[in-house]
Order: structure tokens, then C-alpha cells, then sequence
């Protein structure tokens, strides 16, 4: 069942939101050769720690830290280690937390140093499929019409969609109904209705569709033919008018740091 979401939930969901961005904007700023995935991950931890809030993904089905970091070919749910980023990497950083019981949900992919051109346009063009996709959350319009967008930008730019992973709904559950495929499927497409809130996050290839979970930590997703992935995603609202995005840094929101 889609669950709407009341003007006060989403005042709630916005702070959440303001402090994902925050975290992940300084982590953005922190990116560089010689820096651990660990090091990353304790500073988000501890960030949120310092906003009294709950790191969402740690604990999650077993998930063992509060930040995922997916590096190169790796597309999501990379367990933060003791790798020491490179020149001419790319980092996913997917994060979340829960604030009175709500969730904010954002994923960013960083180059670290120096990239290739195909890189570059990796991220460039995922970036833009996934705005390309909140246009679309619109009253009225289908759930597809997110998809399609989405599915279509990244195509005509010659790269590939996951298949295998999808965005969701989000609330008090980190995942909720619907789930928000990243292409156009065959089944359920539900209009789109003011007050539903929704994770989009395209998950975009190089090389082919298709993936594998490491066999070793059941988590981290990999590109099968190892080329690399990028991933962007934000928490969204329907609303009257334009989506509005909640996973955006306002500063004004944030809570009290003591």
C-alpha cells in the first residue's frame, strides 16, 4: 500500500533530508587519493551521532556500517574497508538516517582526482537521468513516466540501466511501496498522487545490465563485466505543483550540534 504523506510528515522528512545532504556534501569535500572508505564512514557516523539522529543504513538486514561506498565497477551496497582511494576512481556514497521515525534517503557518485572522459560523462549523464526522472513526479502522471525518463536519457547516451535494483518508496520504512524501476516494466504503474514521497535513484553502467552480489559479504552489487557503474538518487515529494526535492541542504533545518 502507497502511503501519503501529511504536511507535517514531510516537515519532518525535510530535516531529515537537510542532514543526508549536509553529510554528504562534507564527505563530497573530504574525497581524495590517500583517504580510507573507513575513515569516510566514521565521519558520517559521527556526524550523525552529533545531530541526535540514527544512522539508517547500520544494522539495516545486517548492513555493518552507516554509509555505503561502491567503488568503480561496484554499483551499490559497498561495505566501507580499509581500500585507499586512487587517482582516477569513482566512489558511490549512498546514506540515510532516521529523524522521529522518518527516513531521508540521497546517494552521490564522486571522481576522485583525475577521470577519464568516459567517467566524466558517466557521472554527468546518471546525474541528469535522475533529474530527468524527478521532473516527471508530477500529479497525474504514472509511475513509468519516471522511469521512462530515466531509462531514455541514459540510453540515448549509450550507456545501461540496472535491472536488478530499483528505487522505492520511502517514509517511516526505508523501503515502502511503490518500487520506482529505473526502465519501463510491465507491471504495476500506479498514478502519481500529492503526498507520496519516493526514493529515485538510477544506477547507471558503462558496459552491460547485467550483475552479481559479492558471494563473500552478500552485499556489495558488482557490475558483471566489471566496467564501471555510477549511482545518484534523492527523496522526493509529490506535490501540487513541481517535486519537491527533500534530500536539498537547508541549513536552517538542520538541528542543534551541542
Amino acid at each position: 500500500m502507497i502511503v501519503l504523506k501529511s504536511a507535517n510528515e514531510l516537515a519532518i522528512m525535510r530535516v531529515a533530508g537537510s542532514i543526508v545532504a549536509k553529510v554528504l556534501a562534507d564527505l563530497e569535500a573530504m574525497i581524495c587519493p590517500g583517504i580510507t572508505l573507513k575513515e569516510l564512514n566514521r565521519y558520517a557516523e559521527n556526524t550523525t551521532r552529533k545531530y541526535k539522529v540514527v544512522p539508517a543504513f547500520k544494522g539495516y538486514q545486517g548492513f555493518p556500517a552507516a554509509l555505503c561506498t561502491s567503488i568503480n565497477e561496484q554499483v551499490v551496497h559497498g561495505i566501507p574497508n580499509n581500500y585507499v582511494l586512487r587517482e582516477g576512481d569513482i566512489v558511490g556514497l549512498d546514506f540515510g538516517v532516521v529523524y522521529k521515525d522518518y527516513y531521508g534517503d540521497a546517494a552521490i557518485t564522486v571522481p576522485v582526482g583525475k577521470v577519464s572522459d568516459e567517467t566524466k560523462r558517466l557521472l554527468q549523464v546518471t546525474k541528469e537521468a535522475l533529474y530527468q526522472g524527478i521532473t516527471k513526479a508530477l500529479v497525474g502522471n504514472k509511475l513509468f513516466d519516471i522511469s521512462r525518463a530515466i531509462q531514455n536519457h541514459v540510453e540515448n547516451n549509450h550507456f545501461s540501466v540496472v535491472r536488478d535494483f530499483v528505487g522505492h518508496g520511502i517514509g517511516r520504512q526505508m523501503h515502502e511501496a511503490p518500487q520506482i524501476p529505473n526502465f519501463v516494466g510491465n507491471d504495476y504503474n500506479p498514478r502519481l498522487k500529492k503526498g507520496m514521497t519516493l526514493a529515485v535513484e538510477p544506477m547507471v553502467n558503462v558496459g552491460g545490465i547485467d550483475v552479481e552480489v559479492d558471494a563473500k559479504d552478500n552485499w556489495t552489487v558488482r557490475t558483471l563485466d566489471r566496467q564501471f557503474s555510477a549511482h545518484f538518487e534523492h527523496t522526493i515529494a509529490v506535490t501540487e505543483g513541481e517535486p519537491e526535492i527533500l534530500t536539498l541542504l537547508r541549513p536552517e533545518l538542520l538541528p542543534e550540534v551541542k
